[in-house]
């Protein structure tokens, strides 16, 4: 899908192409591929490295074309290994040419048309807009990690209740997704010092900069924080599970102990051997009274040495 915009005075969408004017293509189709191709003649590897997911957040020149790739957030619909993720945002740019080019329509740039439709200002140039897409994907981390602590502190309040698989699994997700996120996050800051000396910056461009930088800054440090907290967690939970299993197993290693002893004494007295006890009417007692009282001692001596 293809939407012009008019960047000049506000946001506004306009029919068709102008110079200076805002290319936004979400979701292409092979039709605005070729249209691109064709029209604009951007180099042929531009779409097809912005359509690789794994891309990392860079920068080229080609035939004085530039393409910056931007990793921002993205929550997928279906159910999956990480609900959290990052996709690549392209931005290809020459002269009066501006294109952003994004294989998911994702809630950052559905945000970001709707808020600078409402700043009521527009870009002053295309550098201007670059690094407000670099604020927005900061802000939006920030929004998706608070929505990612929301989900470790109910997984952690349904294990206190009870630990079970499905909310380990739920947090071990969750810790997928704040790798990626720190993954992309660093790709970002690295890629907005490089591009600091290499566009054409303006004082207001600097502030605007000073902005971003902060914004990452504190997605980076959230970021950690809560994958450090995460961690913790789950270890805290692993610990709790191990304790379990002992408890468990030594339980049950004492019920076989106290059972050891009853089920001696009647193998012993149930052989088919001469004992003294063939014929005499308190024998069944005798080797009740024997067994009791060993599983009794037996019980005693574990008590004491305080394994039960």
């Amino acid at each position: 899908m293809r939407t012009y915009w008019n960047t000049s005075n506000g946001l506004k969408t306009i029919p068709e192409w102008e110079p200076n004017c805002w290319i936004q293509v979400t979701c292409p189709t092979e039709e605005d591929q070729r249209m691109l191709e064709e029209t604009y003649h951007i180099p042929d590897y531009f779409l097809p490295d912005i359509s690789d997911t794994d891309e990392r957040a860079r920068y080229e020149y080609d035939d004085g074309w530039m393409l910056i790739i931007l990793r921002i957030p993205y929550v997928k619909e279906i159910r999956s290994r990480t609900p959290y993720t990052t996709v690549p945002l392209g931005i290809i740019h020459k002269r009066d040419v501006t294109i952003t080019v994004c294989n998911f329509e994702t809630n950052m740039m559905i945000d970001f048309v709707s808020f600078q439709q409402k700043r009521g200002v527009g870009f002053t140039d295309y550098v201007d807009m670059i690094f407000r897409l670099f604020l927005s994907s900061a802000v939006w981390y920030l929004k998706r990690l608070k929505q990612i602590n929301t989900l470790i502190e109910k997984a952690k309040r349904d294990l206190d209740h009870n630990v079970d698989n499905e909310s380990l699994i739920g947090l071990s997700r969750l810790q997928d997704s704040l790798t990626y996120f720190n993954t992309s996050i660093r790709g970002n800051e690295n890629l907005l010092q490089k591009l600091k000396f290499k566009l054409q910056v303006d004082e207001l461009d600097a502030d605007l900069i000073e902005d971003v930088n902060i914004e990452m800054t504190q997605a980076k440090e959230t970021t950690s924080i809560y994958s450090n907290i995460l961690e913790s967690t789950m270890d805290t939970y692993q610990s709790i599970i191990n304790n379990n299993m002992n408890n468990v197993m030594r339980t049950l290693t004492v019920v076989t102990i106290l059972m050891m002893f009853p089920t001696l004494v009647a193998g012993l007295f149930g052989m088919n051997l001469v004992n003294g006890m063939e014929h005499s009417k308190l024998g069944f007692i005798i080797a009740l009274v024997i067994s009791i009282g060993g599983s009794v001692l037996t019980w005693l001596f574990l008590k004491y040495k305080k394994l039960i």
